[in-house]
């Protein structure tokens, strides 16, 4: 089951699994953004990854000395959410803790994703609410793929700054502590598929808080994040889409010791509060 909202420039189409876009076209043009989801490549067009965010070592964490498993990037994209707001523009979807997430994550939230247009621009809203009566350690993420109608090396990525990009490895999915340095050229980093032979490029900071994907040096969209300290940039071999991931959290390190209040990049929401994030994809 899909919900659509729309203003006079936009519409966006949501799936009530996951609460995961699943289209985002310009009406004038009708040129389509989020990728289609072809299994072949990737069978996703844009999921929140929660309560984690990445992969666990021995996909599983250690809490109050008790062992859960969980699965890489977590279970919320799994279940289906409740439409609990619906206007013209702007839907708000609730996942709330149930008997399955209990027994792997042990604490009572509720996760709310809010999906608004306002004008050129779709901004994503995510609100992660304590119902619990202890702080709840969690990470949280986006992994929107951005649809590419050209030949890929045709795109570009410009960066707000222009920084030197210091990216982490990947070993077994966990992150291990070689980095590889990544420069720019004018704040611009021209794709190739080579760039993701060892699979996703993972940044545990960005002085950058915009991300713009070029087509053919022209600014198609722009990424707007700066609620999200980390980041990373993933596509499948020879897909024609790019994935722009904004996250709070990431993979578990290669000598992490498994406690999830001791993971690198965990959040915490106190008991009855809430933290709320978002970041936004402008069409230009």
């Amino acid at each position: 089951m899909t919900t659509t909202i729309s203003n006079s420039i936009l519409s966006a189409k949501i799936n009530h699994k996951g609460a995961e876009l699943v289209s985002l076209q310009n009406l004038e043009t009708k040129r389509e953004y989020i990728w289609e989801g072809k299994p072949e490549f990737w069978g996703k067009h844009s999921p929140i990854l929660f309560p984690i965010v990445g992969t666990l070592k021995n996909n599983s964490y250690e809490y109050e000395g008790k062992i859960f498993s969980l699965n890489r990037h977590g279970f919320a994209r799994d279940f289906d959410f409740q439409l609990i707001v619906q206007e013209t523009d702007k839907v708000v979807f609730s996942l709330q803790y149930n008997s399955d997430t209990f027994c792997i994550y042990p604490f009572k939230f509720e996760l709310q994703l809010i999906y608004t247009l306002k004008k050129s621009e779709l901004i994503i809203t995510y609100k992660v609410i304590n119902k619990d009566q202890k702080t709840i350690p969690f990470s949280i993420g986006g992994h929107p793929a951005f649809a590419l109608n050209d030949t890929f090396e045709r795109y570009s990525l410009e960066f707000e700054s222009g920084e030197k990009l210091i990216s982490y490895t990947l070993e077994k999915d966990l992150l291990s502590n070689k980095t590889k340095n990544i420069e720019l050229k004018n704040n611009q980093l021209p794709l190739t598929y080579s760039l993701f032979e060892k699979d996703a490029l993972v940044f545990k900071s960005l002085q950058s808080k915009q991300i713009k994907i070029l087509e053919n040096n022209s600014t198609i969209l722009n990424f707007k994040f700066n609620d999200f300290p980390h980041f990373g940039i993933w596509t499948k071999i020879n897909a024609p889409f790019i994935c722009l991931e904004p996250w709070l959290g990431y993979a578990d390190t290669t000598n992490a010791n498994g406690n999830i209040l001791d993971k690198e990049g965990i959040q915490l929401v106190e008991s009855n509060s809430y933290k709320e994030y978002n970041f936004s994809i402008e069409i230009i």
